[in-house]
């Protein structure tokens, strides 16, 4: 798999190290670098041993909140296929809209979505990713309550290898492509890289 790690200018220069403890993010290969690597360094590591679920899990801690819930949400739309945008699941709708506009609003409408998800709707981890991303647990006192380190980052993820789980008989090029959606949304583009190649 051949990926770029070069101009992630939407990710910070802070040690990558930190920001998965931060997170309370463990990796399952031991990173044998500095322990001031930045992300890239990290993820040309990852790359190189082949630990490309791990890289999937730098991507959603290193990720700007909001660039990683339109991940979450690419990847539920990689799971619903040609589905009209008229019957698209309410958390995806809720999820996305909240990313267009971030508003308390639209958090609250994709605390709803969440709050009343169907049982078997995967994309209730976009809507949860949305309302978890300002790093409280909601409005008025709620606002005093952190959220959980891990609640964005782990909503990421599982919407990103539901979307995995689902490609099953490409697994190898469906990692790769979600991988390089990510390191494109880090570039500052949307993430649509399938469409870009289709073209």
């Amino acid at each position: 798999m051949d990926f770029s790690f070069d101009n992630l200018k939407k990710i910070s220069g802070e040690p990558a190290a930190r920001m998965l403890a931060a997170c309370n993010v463990k990796l399952e290969t031991p990173l044998t670098l500095p322990a001031n690597a930045q992300v890239p360094q990290t993820l040309q590591f990852l790359a190189e041993q082949q630990a490309h679920f791990d890289m999937l899990h730098m991507l959603a801690v290193a990720l700007p909140k909001r660039e990683a819930v339109w991940w979450a949400c690419l990847a539920a739309r990689d799971v619903l296929g040609d589905v009209p945008d008229a019957k698209l699941p309410t958390p995806l709708v809720a999820a996305e809209r909240w990313v267009f506009k971030p508003t308390p609003e639209n958090r609250a409408r994709a605390r709803m979505a969440m709050e009343h998800a169907e049982i078997d709707d995967d994309t209730v981890y976009c809507a949860m990713a949305a309302f978890y991303a300002e790093g409280n647990m909601g409005d008025g006192d709620m606002a005093e309550i952190p959220a959980p380190p891990s609640a964005v980052s782990g909503a990421v993820v599982c919407m990103n290898m539901i979307s995995v789980a689902a490609h099953a008989e490409q697994m190898n090029e469906h990692v790769a492509r979600i991988v390089n959606r990510a390191l494109d949304i880090a570039r500052g583009g949307n993430g649509q890289i399938a469409e870009k190649e289709d073209a």
